[in-house]
């Protein structure tokens, strides 16, 4: 009995011993790890390094970045202050908020930083990118780009782009059940990019493919790049490769079909600007450009989409009065219908009310958080110096929150942007949904133009209403969604605004 309780005895010292060896290794690994990056400071730089913690060795804190979302920026912030470092994906970053420290960052473009995504987002992206290009490269890049976002260019996307949302919230209001409004509106995005956009003939059930293979691409865009099987980067580039060979086929069909056509959508607009600009585009260079051009188009704008319905539903009072300046441009009739004929940007340009609240679902909901800087020089930033070799991520959402130009800037309220209030007039970099400086998103004017198609189409076509009891979570991490979807129930509508289209009613009586 004796000899058994020793040996337990024993055994708990070992265990202990074991712990405090496990305890003490891990805490003095931390401590070197938090050395060696304390190590890298510019010493010719009196300054010091900014605030903060780089988390555990390797993984730093991108395991506390994953799971607590939009927390894991505002608490460091309240203890660390607008500039403090961490570290995310595999790297140290200095971590940004407040506009006059976003605006040295975006206006030192090519002199004091240089855009450099994650390591895993620039692999799965292409090496030929809009995004991942620099210096010259980057503004020839952009040359040839911005003539698929021209004027003229938005002009003939648009009757494309209303039809596809018609068709769309038609197909929402004949579904019997409540739709997952997140998921509904990738597939809305996703198919605007594959037909508007790229012009490709894809049929349904290839494209029903394609969709969930590019869900698999996005989800892994920001992941550790570690290629290790079963890993996030590991599917992310098998999604990328299928994808490409999706890609390939599309766009060798599309340049056999449309051989001496004029151009009538982005691809063909892309391969004439860049032979106008000396530099037939290769397959590879096609390929990254038009896997680029479905990312720009699907993410983000699938996120707005999803954070619009939303606050459309929590705000009626902010749909009534959409209702009523459609009523006075004439594009809703008095009774309630829609009035026949396509839009055109003339129109779109004359619905402030619309604008200010586009606007407003971007001030609030920005689908990124922000964006990636390396830093070229050493430079100095709210007291801290800003060390070469280190990367520097701005923020985009906590800039939006902290801007002392926004009243209550919790409550979604459209009007803080109508011409009596224009909060957003001071200072240009309080207010920054699509960037700013010479990296200013170049898409920024088609995804303005298809949330106020969107918006107008659920104006004067559905009556829409929330399928559960409490207005879901938002997350973040990847990029800013409902955390289940947002689960709503649409109908259709003819002249009275709440009176059920006989083709809906149809429907719903053959389910029941």
């Amino acid at each position: 009995m004796l000899f058994e309780g020793l040996e337990l005895v024993s055994a708990l010292a070992t265990l202990a011993a074991c712990l405090a060896s496990v305890t003490l290794l891990l805490a003095v690994s931390q401590q070197l790890w938090q050395l060696r990056w304390a190590a890298t400071r510019d010493k010719s730089c009196k300054l010091p390094i900014p605030k903060g913690s780089m988390g555990f060795p390797l993984i730093g804190e991108t395991g506390h970045w994953l799971l607590q979302g939009s927390v894991f920026q505002s608490s460091r912030r309240e203890k660390y202050g607008n500039v403090f470092k961490t570290h995310l994906l595999g790297r140290p970053l200095i971590r940004v908020t407040g506009a006059e420290n976003v605006r040295k960052i975006l206006m030192g473009e090519h002199h004091l930083v240089s855009t450099e995504w994650p390591r895993s987002t620039r692999m799965l992206l292409g090496p030929n990118t809009v995004s991942n290009s620099i210096g010259d490269i980057h503004r020839n890049k952009r040359k040839v780009y911005s003539k698929i976002f021209s004027h003229e260019a938005l002009e003939s996307y648009l009757p494309k782009i209303q039809l596809v949302i018609q068709d769309t919230l038609r197909a929402w209001s004949s579904h019997p059940e409540a739709i997952n409004v997140y998921q509904e509106a990738q597939k809305l995005t996703f198919r605007m990019a594959i037909r508007v956009l790229l012009g490709f003939s894809i049929p349904e059930e290839d494209l029903g493919h394609l969709f969930e293979v590019y869900q698999q691409f996005v989800e892994n865009v920001f992941s550790l790049p570690v290629d290790l099987p079963f890993s996030g980067y590991r599917r992310g580039i098998q999604a990328r490769q299928t994808l490409q060979k999706g890609l390939e086929k599309a766009i060798r069909e599309k340049l056999q079909c449309t051989q001496g056509k004029d151009y009538s959508d982005a691809l063909d607009i892309l391969i004439e600007s860049s032979k106008e600009h000396g530099k037939e585009m290769t397959m590879q260079e096609l390929k990254d450009g038009t896997l680029e051009l479905i990312f720009a188009a699907y993410a983000t704008t699938a996120s707005a989409s999803t954070s619009l319905i939303m606050q459309l539903l929590k705000h009626p009072a902010v749909l009534e009065k959409l209702r009523e300046e459609l009523r006075a441009q004439g594009i809703l009739h008095s009774g309630g219908c829609p009035c026949e004929g396509s839009l055109h940007l003339d129109m779109l340009s004359g619905l402030h009310y619309l604008d200010c609240v586009i606007k407003e679902v971007m001030r609030l909901f920005t689908p990124i958080s922000g964006g990636y800087r390396t830093v070229l020089q050493t430079f100095e930033l709210d007291g801290f110096q800003i060390p070469k070799g280190w990367s520097v991520m701005y923020s985009i959402r906590d800039t939006h929150d902290t801007a002392p130009v926004f009243k209550d800037v919790n409550v979604f309220d459209p009007d803080r942007f109508s011409q009596g209030r224009s909060e957003d007039k001071d200072g240009r970099f309080h207010y920054l949904p699509f960037g700013g400086g010479v990296r200013t998103c170049l898409g920024k004017h088609l995804a303005k133009l298809f949330l106020k198609v969107l918006a107008v189409e659920l104006a004067s076509t559905s009556r829409f209403e929330l399928a559960t009891r409490t207005f879901p979570r938002i997350t973040l991490v990847p990029i800013l969604h409902p955390v289940d979807g947002l689960s709503v129930k649409f109908f259709g509508l003819d002249s009275n605004q709440n009176k059920i289209l006989p083709e809906t009613e149809a429907m719903l009586s053959a389910t029941v």
